[in-house]
């Protein structure tokens, strides 16, 4: 079976990955690079195995998330669908089993929240762990007055967490944010495509999202 680190160590995946993000760099977009694909590989795997399901569902989550941002390579307007054939090639020339690849693609496929949603548990996991990657370092615009809302609702976060408790089934997402950037109301408004999305991932996988900002929860 295909393994997560088979693929962080593969070198077309990485490079793919590495010019996709100098890609969005060139747009003004936020970090998409290793170090996002990281991050949701290991938070996606983390919510699996904390809600109970099984070892190999994790793994499956971690090589989706690592490989699901794969498109922007391409162009950023349809990543998920150009990443998941991209994916799709790239795992069944590695000899992934068909039924795997299915999981895996159909994930990367439904991440965005323009055109996707949860369609198994991969794909839920995947949507929590990519839209709660929020964090002052992914900003690279150093201009405040040419902030996008990517940009303002990364820069804002002073400190992000994702908690999953097993016994509750509830994912929480507690985040401290900089007032003097952005107001809690502000932030939520402009947040709330991406939480209802996680919203509904989190009632695929027959659990509960919360949103905790400054203490003061608001899902």
């Amino acid at each position: 079976m295909i393994t997560y680190q088979e693929i962080i160590k593969n070198e077309e995946v990485r490079t793919y990955i590495e010019k996709g993000d100098e890609l969005l760099g060139v747009l003004g977009f936020t970090e998409h690079a290793v170090v996002h694909a990281g991050k949701t590989a290991q938070t996606a795997a983390s919510i699996l195995l904390k809600l109970g399901y099984t070892e190999r569902e994790a793994e499956l989550a971690r090589i989706a998330g690592y490989t699901h941002d794969i498109g922007n390579m391409i162009n950023r307007v349809e990543h998920a669908q150009t990443g998941a054939v991209i994916a799709f090639n790239i795992l069944t020339r590695l000899g992934m089993e068909p039924e795997e690849i299915a999981i895996v693609v159909s994930a990367i496929g439904n991440h965005d929240e323009e055109t996707g949603t949860a369609v198994n548990n991969v794909s839920a996991a995947l949507i929590l762990s990519d839209k709660t990657d929020v964090r002052r370092s992914r900003v690279r615009n150093t201009e405040f007055v040419k902030f996008d809302i990517h940009d303002r609702v990364n820069y804002a976060v002073v400190k992000s967490e994702v908690h999953v408790d097993e016994d509750k089934r509830a994912i929480l997402l507690d985040l401290t944010i900089d007032t003097n950037i952005i107001s809690l109301m502000e932030y939520f408004e402009i947040f709330m495509k991406r939480m209802i999305m996680c919203r509904r991932a989190a009632d695929f996988l027959n659990a509960r999202f919360e949103l905790v900002m400054n203490g003061t929860k608001l899902i």
